[in-house]
């Protein structure tokens, strides 16, 4: 008998991975057993390529949602960017430097994974720990608004929850057109991410679009995710479920809750949804 679920679409930090950054045994068996029986697995994730490749080569190569949805990579291969106009990228930058946060533009529309920066403040540990890990794709230069020869896939923005939080409203009233913002928060390290995309891309849309591109239906699709960028992911599939590490906030939206990254809650939920 095939699985109630045809489809399933996986965040990647605090979801797939443990605090330790690896997938258990218990994990790793389970999503094998799944693609066995011919269920789809896509990580989707607001990584760039460079930063998940490792997590899809441990599972077998497979498909990738990148950047919350900008860059989809299909057998290895782009199969679809939507970058950021390079004219609301400029407004962030600027709403960024008032703000004293330092933007990092991703670019590359063939998954090349490069992070353009001018500097990232030594107060701004998360952000100068983020680029340092992302050594050889960083390029340094004196001016990003200068650097803005394409459209980039995103502007981002780390550091403290409470700046992070102040900076939000900041971009949606002053960028200079609709831009959609991505939120990733850590309540525990008291730190987030903000993303500023095309308005058209969140990890929503881009599963849609897998689905109508490999004939599976919103309800044979069974998501899992941590954070903020995944609610619309979530409420959108036949199933979601939330982690039990995630932001209590969001758990408090009442999306079924599964065991923590690092009590195998992907692979629970897989044994119980999928391998039945």
């Amino acid at each position: 008998m095939a699985p109630p679920f045809r489809l399933l679409a996986l965040d990647i930090d605090g979801t797939l991975l443990r605090t330790d950054k690896t997938i258990s045994p218990r994990t790793l068996l389970a999503l094998r057993a799944a693609r066995e029986r011919g269920v789809r697995l896509v990580l989707v994730t607001g990584r760039r390529l460079p930063a998940a490749r490792r997590a899809a080569q441990a599972l077998g190569d497979v498909d990738l949602v990148l950047h919350n949805g900008a860059l989809i990579v299909e057998d290895g291969r782009v199969l679809r960017c939507r970058p950021l106009s390079r004219h609301l990228a400029a407004g962030a930058i600027r709403i960024g430097r008032e703000m004293e946060a330092d933007p990092v533009l991703h670019a590359g529309h063939r998954g090349e994974g490069r992070l353009v920066v001018e500097g990232v403040r030594p107060s701004n540990t998360l952000l100068a720990y983020y680029v340092e890990r992302s050594n050889p794709d960083v390029v340094q230069v004196d001016d990003l608004l200068a650097a803005l020869t394409e459209d980039p896939l995103q502007v981002m923005f780390g550091g403290r929850r409470e700046l992070m939080e102040e900076l939000l409203p900041r971009l949606v009233e002053g960028v200079g057109g609709p831009v959609r913002i991505e939120r990733t928060m850590y309540p525990e390290s008291g730190v987030g991410i903000l993303d500023v995309l095309d308005p058209g891309v969140n990890k929503a849309e881009a599963v849609e679009f897998l689905q109508e591109r490999w004939g599976v239906g919103a309800r044979e699709t069974l998501a899992i995710g941590d954070n903020w960028n995944d609610v619309e992911m979530l409420r959108a599939a036949g199933l979601g479920l939330v982690m039990g590490n995630a932001d209590p906030d969001l758990r408090a939206l009442g999306f079924p809750a599964l065991p923590t990254n690092d009590e195998d809650g992907v692979a629970v939920a897989v044994e119980k949804y999928v391998l039945v």
